[in-house]
């Protein structure tokens, strides 16, 4: 009894993180916002020099579809969204990600419950019946929760036997399974749990090496779309996925490669993921997608990439990677992504070699474009940018003041956020003194 309660309870709660953790790329902008330590991945409020966070302090997100059909998640602005198969979610065509709004603080935390089979959670209803449990405890059985069980225990058994065919010697088997694996991983909670308990992960996983270019793309889509299980992303791991889905971020077909790098961002929503999937090598082929992707893959690139720049050993990787370039083009508004973007070149200008190649990068002047004609949220991370090079870099202080920077820094100063206020303040504090020193020289 009290195991089918925590079941209830746990699955209740991962379900209503993961609704906010919504279905990707259905379509709206995401939010950015700083973090108050440098390293920060639990801050719920972002709030230093050094850390933005993509997105606001909600669970989940929700991003434009882009035509594709059958897409699990999506992910945009830091978030993922599933898709909608329930009335509080909201869907696209493809099914697979929008971007609504989580912030990486308010990502869900690991699950420390241990789930049973799901056909021994019942779901309470309006007809309710009392039974003896085992220990003599008066139980109550609800007409639904018998339903329920016959549900859970038919999709168990279908599972069952797609696992087999997943590893059956026959391609068209390994299409079919992955495909129809994919699309139950797609509908919801339950049938995420009970796909991994039946042990499908280490499956996929050996699927993603497939030759099969079908077969490595639903195996990679249905890992994406359980991974917004917190048990299944420590599953998922265990089950030594990270270098596959390297292996597929190198070498998939475009959609793989997007899902890809979806299923890594989802993946470090765990902290010490961060740092594995940052000492994998995957950071040089989403800096890859990030700069030759279509508009789907370099927003999942920025995102994955942006949590991993939330640790401070990513940040140096992220930089020799070269991608400061490429975020630098993305901070041209006909891109759609200046606020992601700029959420990720924040956190690299908190390390000198991440200053010296956003100077390299001409990104000084498209910062200050940002200050001046931003979203609140980009003008507050390229404020705080600003100020992390103004005031370890004498060259960049006089750089910044030659693109004119001073008229939207004081205008930012009253009326941005109160996050931006205080970046533009201690900037134009800083320029003052700078100026005062001199001519105090002279």
């Amino acid at each position: 009894m009290q195991m089918a309660l925590l079941a209830r309870l746990s699955l209740a709660s991962s379900e209503a993180r993961e609704s906010s953790l919504e279905e990707r790329h259905a379509g709206s902008d995401e939010q950015t916002s700083e973090q108050s330590m440098e390293e920060a991945s639990q801050a719920s409020h972002f709030d230093s020099d050094s850390q933005v966070l993509l997105v606001s302090s909600s669970v989940n997100d929700s991003l434009p579809n882009t035509g594709q059909i059958d897409r699990e998640v999506d992910i945009d602005n830091g978030m993922i969204r599933v898709p909608s198969d329930r009335t509080n979610y909201s869907g696209d065509a493809s099914g697979e990600v929008a971007d609504r709004g989580l912030s990486v603080s308010s990502a869900p935390q690991r699950e420390n419950v241990i789930l049973p089979r799901l056909g021994d959670v019942c779901l309470e209803g309006p007809f309710v019946r009392r039974q003896t449990s085992d220990r003599g405890f008066p139980r109550i059985i609800s007409s639904t929760s018998i339903d329920a069980r016959g549900d859970f225990s038919a999709i168990e058994n279908q599972v069952r036997g797609l696992i087999n065919d997943l590893g059956s010697d026959s391609i068209e088997g390994q299409r079919s399974a992955t495909s129809e694996i994919r699309l139950l991983a797609k509908h919801n909670m339950e049938n995420r749990i009970v796909i991994a308990n039946c042990g499908a992960i280490n499956l996929l996983v050996g699927l993603l090496h497939s030759p099969d270019a079908k077969i490595q793309e639903n195996a990679v889509t249905a890992l994406l779309n359980l991974s917004l299980s917190d048990i299944n992303k420590i599953a998922i791991v265990n089950a030594d996925a990270i270098d596959p889905l390297v292996h597929v971020l190198e070498t998939g077909n475009p959609e793989a490669k997007e899902n890809s790098a979806a299923t890594l961002f989802s993946l470090s929503f765990i902290e010490d993921n961060r740092a594995r999937i940052g000492r994998s090598g995957a950071v040089k082929p989403l800096v890859d997608l990030l700069g030759n992707g279509n508009p789907r893959g370099k927003k999942d690139a920025v995102t994955a990439l942006f949590n991993l720049s939330i640790l401070h050993e990513n940040k140096g990787r992220i930089v020799q990677a070269d991608a400061l370039r490429h975020l630098v083009d993305l901070m041209d508004p006909a891109a759609g992504m200046v606020d992601k973007a700029v959420a990720v070149l924040a956190n690299l200008a908190t390390i000198p070699e991440g200053r010296t190649a956003i100077g390299q990068a001409r990104g000084i002047p498209a910062l200050v474009e940002v200050v001046e004609l931003g979203s609140a949220k980009a003008k507050e991370n390229a404020a705080a940018a600003l100020l992390q090079l103004c005031t370890n870099s004498n060259r960049f202080c006089s750089m910044v003041l030659q693109e004119s920077a001073v008229p939207p820094l004081v205008a930012l100063s009253q009326s941005g956020t109160p996050r931006a206020r205080e970046k533009a303040q201690a900037l134009l504090s800083y320029f003052r003194n700078q100026r005062h020193g001199n001519s105090g020289r002279r």
